[in-house]
């Protein structure tokens, strides 16, 4: 496996103080292509680990596959280097026997940076996926006090993090009990989503009823689609959403919580869900009305 952290002589300036030299240790960032039947599907930046799960999660996120009895292995391809050495940056996945390989229209014309999980799409249309479940349904109803200690206990198990300062992470929260079911770190955010939907995809969990997925960065379009093509009911973020986000979490039925800080937050769609007397009369903070109208 390749390295999650890798370190690195760096000089460390104070402005009117000291200049000295020292080791630092930074989040390791490496391709890995993800290949499908022996057929390149993508490649993305990420943070190596837990790499059978982005690549379960991204084919869920890509409506390539809907559920863990469809995704039947993954092996690292040997040879990928010049001197013939496995590099564990190419990834080889079988889907089980029935299930549709991915339309040539997927595969991805360029590099999926860590920063962008929808760029190499190879058509506007391409940008929305058509999940298999749907959200709106979903009963869960949850304590907006326990909602509150979602950040915090995110931010306890980011275990890279706390020696790099650079990862992004996502976790996946029992809406009713409020266990923490998976939690996983990356450079891409995009990435860590998808690693938390892979898991609980080769956990055979979709679609994930009643679950909170937290993040630790803002909400944007993309994160909330794969929290739709995961059934996710709730996706809650300490930082802002966009407003492509808000208006797919209104169209799709799916509650979005952002500047979840402290014993606050903004509810910008499916506020029912989320059950404290102070919630109660408070309206969405966006509808999909106002931002059609921006």
């Amino acid at each position: 496996m390749g390295r999650i952290t890798v370190r690195r002589r760096v000089t460390r300036l104070t402005v009117g103080g000291m200049k000295s030299a020292r080791e630092d240790v930074l989040a390791a960032e490496e391709p890995l292509e993800i290949r499908v039947g022996g057929l390149s599907l993508a490649i993305t930046m990420r943070t190596p680990g837990n790499d059978i799960d982005l690549a379960a999660g991204f084919l869920v996120s890509e409506g390539v596959i809907s559920n863990g009895e469809q995704f039947a292995a993954a092996r690292y391809c040997a040879g990928a280097s010049d001197e013939g050495l496995n590099t564990y940056n190419v990834l080889d996945v079988t889907l089980a026997p029935g299930v549709a390989p991915p339309d040539p229209s997927l595969a991805r014309a360029f590099f999926t940076t860590s920063s962008c999980g929808l760029c190499g799409k190879a058509s506007i249309d391409a940008v929305r996926t058509k999940s298999a479940y749907t959200a709106r349904s979903d009963a869960l109803r949850i304590e907006a006090a326990l909602l509150t200690t979602f950040p915090d206990r995110l931010r306890e198990q980011q275990a890279v993090f706390e020696k790099t300062g650079g990862l992004h992470a996502a976790a996946l929260f029992d809406g009713v009990t409020g266990e923490l079911l998976v939690l996983r770190e990356d450079v891409g955010r995009h990435n860590a989503v998808d690693k938390v939907i892979g898991w609980a995809t080769r956990e055979n969990l979709l679609p994930l009823v009643g679950t909170v997925l937290m993040v630790s960065g803002r909400a944007s379009f993309e994160l909330m689609q794969k929290a739709s093509m995961a059934g996710i009911p709730l996706l809650a973020a300490v930082s802002a959403p966009s407003s492509l986000a808000a208006e797919l979490a209104s169209e799709l039925g799916i509650t979005l919580v952002g500047f979840l800080r402290g014993d606050s937050m903004v509810i910008y769609s499916g506020a029912e869900r989320v059950l404290e007397s102070e919630f109660d009369d408070i309206p969405e903070a966006i509808s999909s009305e106002s931002i059609g109208a921006a």
